[in-house]
């Protein structure tokens, strides 16, 4: 595909830095981007080979300096976007970067819009859809894995995890086809207990790949997660622990969180987005019962609790029984301020709850078990974000139209259905596996997939 248009857009954040960059993309970009930029040397824009860079400078339609300016670019085909590319890389302040772009603009180029360079990738062919929408995931990755995932992504690691997939189906349905077309030619029909067999396999296949979704958006969105307990048992010093700021008030009086606290941290690089809720008990005063009401009701949602218990007290009636409301396959149970003298009895928690540790949230002690416990208790060493995951909504609907119509087409052949019927369903999963990497795709669903970048990706 060509694209007449030469489009640009600021690619750096819009705020202060070390550097602003401006990308051009088009196959007028060396003439714009020339319009602008007077190199120090001499030499035009237009006679550079790619992938060289030359220092100069921006300059305003008066002739007056505009700023310092570096010039790199980047020749079609052998770019980003598979067109001619010219980054300005000017000093990061706001009002440069983006007098630099209206200069850029005024120049003749045309603003870009949201994820219209990686859109051009992808009608260039440099990277399919689900690269292009882990360049997206890569962008807004909050943590560790969620970035490990998204760079194998855009590196083309689902990419080929559905080729392999889809490969074994074209096979199959290439095979069914040329026994239903061309009788004559002796073509082997498959035998019902191979095909069965080749169809549970690539189902399976597409399950275990629909599983990485879930599991993926864990790491990708972050853990909901409530820190509960009695009051001054030391969840707000936890959450302060956590986040490494005095986000909640720490006192020595009972009831002082009534509110919740909300932050989003990193934890192992997983990250969870804390709520440290009022104390859990009974309690006389209107506004704290509030409090304590929302805190059983984020208790009810949350994907992980981290219920917090003061060994320095004797374990209440009243902490025994709303522990016997927590689900302990989401439960981490922290035995907290395990550097003063042990009172509690400790004993009917840890037979209740599988996941338990001790921690001294004021200096710190046992923060590495909790990690670990976490960690745990999500999977987070079973996530494997290099074997290629699922991003989107989008992608994970394309594999479970595959894989129910592999499901149909087992469900034909185990009805006593011919193998025409069998080989529509095939087609069909063939067709949303294509659909998936883009290569049949609407134009709507393309608009959809990309108007969720940012401008200047």
């Amino acid at each position: 595909m060509r694209n007449e248009k030469t489009i640009a857009a600021v690619s750096t954040g819009m705020a202060p830095g070390g550097i602003g960059i401006v990308r051009i993309s088009g196959p007028e970009a060396r003439q714009i981007a020339d319009r602008v930029f007077r190199s120090k040397s001499g030499k035009a824009i237009g006679e550079m080979k790619g992938y060289t860079a030359q220092l100069g400078g921006a300059y305003l339609p008066s002739g007056e300096k505009l700023d310092d300016v570096v010039a790199l670019v980047f020749a079609a085909p052998k770019s980003y976007t598979g067109e001619d590319v010219v980054e300005l890389s000017c000093h990061g302040g706001l009002y440069v970067t983006r007098r630099l772009l209206q200069e850029v603009l005024r120049a003749g180029a045309s603003p870009a819009g949201p994820g219209e360079f990686t859109r051009r990738a992808f009608l260039h062919g440099k990277l399919d859809l689900t690269q292009a929408e882990a360049v997206m995931g890569l962008i807004g990755a909050s943590g560790e894995q969620a970035a490990r995932a998204a760079e194998a992504g855009s590196s083309g690691v689902l990419s080929k995890r559905v080729a392999a997939v889809r490969n074994s189906l074209a096979e199959l349905a290439a095979h069914l086809a040329a026994w239903a077309d061309f009788p004559e030619e002796d073509v082997p029909a498959l035998e019902e207990t191979e095909l069965l067999q080749r169809l549970a396999e690539t189902g399976a296949a597409l399950s275990a790949l629909e599983s990485t979704f879930d599991r993926g958006k864990l790491f990708r969105e972050g853990v909901d997660t409530v820190i509960a307990g009695r009051p001054n048992a030391g969840k707000s010093t936890l959450m302060n622990l956590l986040s490494g700021q005095q986000r909640s008030i720490v006192t020595e009086y009972a009831g002082t969180t009534r509110d919740i606290v909300e932050e989003t941290v990193q934890l192992g690089g997983i990250p969870l987005r804390l709520a440290d809720t009022a104390g859990l008990r009974q309690t006389d005063d209107p506004v704290e019962s509030i409090g304590v009401a929302a805190a059983r009701e984020r208790l009810k949602t949350a994907q992980l609790i981290l219920a917090v218990f003061d060994v320095s007290q004797e374990l209440s009636q009243e902490e025994l029984a709303w522990a016997k409301e927590l689900p302990p396959d989401r439960t981490i149970l922290i035995l907290n301020k395990s550097d003063l003298p042990k009172a509690m009895d400790s004993g009917r928690l840890e037979e209740a709850f599988p996941h338990i540790l001790s921690l001294s949230a004021l200096s710190g002690e046992g923060l590495e078990a909790l990690e670990q416990k976490v960690s745990e208790l999500l999977g987070a060493k079973e996530f494997v974000p290099s074997d290629g995951v699922l991003f989107t909504e989008r992608q994970r609907n394309e594999v479970r139209r595959a894989l129910e119509a592999v499901k149909e087409a087992e469900q034909a052949l185990q009805g006593g259905l011919t193998l025409d019927a069998a080989t529509v369903c095939v087609e069909d999963a063939l067709s949303a596996l294509y659909s998936l990497t883009g290569e049949t795709v609407s134009d709507e669903i393309i608009d959809r997939v990309f108007e969720e970048f940012c401008v200047g990706k």
